[in-house]
């Protein structure tokens, strides 16, 4: 795996959170971030699926799956970031260190042998005037330029499950093509549940495109709101 971490000269964005929205400040001004974008612009069905799933296991209940669920993922993009930049990082070894530590080795063993150029991690993204965020992972894989993301779940998914996770992947690769002047047109979501099922969920080429359609979509859809 080549670290080619000086190809594009990206830069730190910061970032505050008002009212619930995540804002990030580019060059072009203060910027929702993308999930803050998908957040606003989810489906009805959505919405009333999250609440009927806080009422049937109660609010506290929920507090403490989701508070575990993001420490999870936390310390797993830790240590994947780690391992991809070729630092020094030790988890700790408490339930949720040790949780993490296994499924971010279930992902490694999966992506290795496909990943060919790392260009940066935890990389800041802005499309002018309209968004930001930040991507898990930008490089080569499977040969081709690739938005990578990285996802923990209690179960499998189903790829109708998560569009959203595409909205979003090709939300920083349209940002990547505007700033840079790239093309990039290919995703790789890179899946572990809690018992260690690794799945790939990827989008090339026309359903990149197909994606992209529909993040301008709900791109209009959040700035008529």
């Amino acid at each position: 795996m080549q670290r080619n971490l000086k190809k594009f000269p990206y830069q730190p964005l910061s970032r505050e959170s008002i009212d619930g929205a995540r804002l990030y400040d580019t060059p072009t001004g203060k910027l929702p971030s993308v999930t803050t974008i998908l957040s606003a612009t989810q489906s009805e069905d959505s919405k009333q699926g999250l609440a009927a799933w806080r009422e049937r296991v109660g609010e506290q209940q929920a507090l403490a799956i989701t508070t575990e669920a993001a420490n999870v993922g936390t310390i797993m993009h830790e240590i994947l970031e780690h391992w991809l930049l070729g630092t020094e990082y030790n988890p700790g070894n408490n339930m949720i260190h040790r949780q993490a530590k296994i499924m971010a080795d279930v992902i490694k063993k999966n992506i290795e042998p496909d990943i060919s150029e790392i260009w940066g991690c935890e990389v800041n993204l802005y499309y002018p005037e309209l968004y930001a965020g930040t991507s898990d992972v930008l490089g080569v894989y499977k040969g081709k330029p690739t938005i990578m993301d990285f996802k923990q779940a209690n179960k499998p998914k189903k790829r109708e499950w998560i569009s959203n996770y595409f909205h979003q992947g090709t939300a920083y690769g349209t940002a990547h093509n505007e700033v840079y002047g790239t093309s990039i047109n290919s995703l790789g979501i890179f899946v572990c549940t809690r018992a260690g099922e690794f799945q790939l969920f990827d989008a090339h080429g026309d359903e990149f495109d197909h994606y992209a359609v529909e993040w301008a979509k709900k791109l209009e859809e959040y700035y008529s709101l």
